[in-house]
């Protein structure tokens, strides 16, 4: 793991939120089942459905003050019925023939069940034994949270699911951080805050909070000026960070 030379000494941590989408929950193996139902087509159609799902929850931040929020969920499907008629060619005649809807609703369930980074009970079960305050911090609605933790067997090591729809804003906003301070009681500086998501990890450092970046797929930081404090390529490294809880 890695951290700015430049960085001054960081608070002790007493809470670590981790992002849903992307940091806990592969986005991504969908894609397995999109090139079944698209083939030839199932990469770039998980890929683009990942990036028109992110570019609508900025949209809908940042349009009329809010006034077009749309829960997540809805936006997920609206954002895969786009990446499909824009990455298949014949998705008009899959309409036609009623053959749309029904492959889209398959995207959709599997997307409430996205596959579980393997680290991530063994990273979340550390952080308990030493009396780490844990939860989510996501875009995601309250039943698609409940339902992927669930389904991945988490709930009983996170004290805390916090879903943006409480605030009807999404990440990037200041108000969606917030609701971490919120929940735990704690100011940002003895929480860390981990994404994969680059974008949401320089976000979070704007905040205030102490952020480890996930860097799984080796790729450059934003070019904003700022950086991460903590820079790694697994949640293992989550256990490296300044803890201290009531274990310690």
């Amino acid at each position: 793991m890695e951290k700015p030379r430049s960085a001054p000494p960081a608070a002790t941590i007493k809470a670590v939120l981790f992002d849903a989408y992307g940091t806990l929950f592969d986005v991504y193996s969908v894609g397995l089942l999109a090139e079944q139902l698209f083939p030839g087509r199932g990469q770039a159609l998980s890929v683009m459905w990942r990036d028109k799902q992110i570019e609508y929850t900025h949209l809908v931040s940042t349009s009329s003050g809010g006034a077009h929020y749309q829960p997540f969920w809805a936006l997920t499907r609206a954002a895969l019925v786009y990446a499909i008629k824009r990455i298949v060619a014949d998705a008009g005649a899959d309409c036609a023939t009623g053959q749309f809807d029904a492959k889209v609703e398959q995207l959709m369930n599997q997307y409430r069940h996205l596959s579980a980074f393997p680290e991530n009970r063994e990273v979340l079960q550390a952080l308990k034994s030493q009396g780490i305050v844990t939860g989510i911090l996501s875009n995601g609605d309250p039943a698609m949270l409940a339902v992927a933790v669930k389904s991945a067997g988490l709930g009983d090591l996170l004290d805390h699911v916090i879903s943006v729809d409480a605030v009807r804003k999404y990440k990037t906003h200041p108000d969606a951080y917030a609701l971490g301070l919120k929940a735990t009681g704690l100011p940002a500086q003895h929480i860390a805050f981990v994404s994969c998501n680059s974008w949401d990890a320089l976000a979070a450092t704007w905040f205030g909070y102490q952020t480890l970046w996930v860097n799984r797929s080796q790729a450059p930081f934003e070019e904003l000026g700022t950086q991460p404090l903590y820079t790694g390529t697994s949640l293992r490294d989550v256990l490296a960070l300044p803890l201290r809880g009531a274990a310690a």
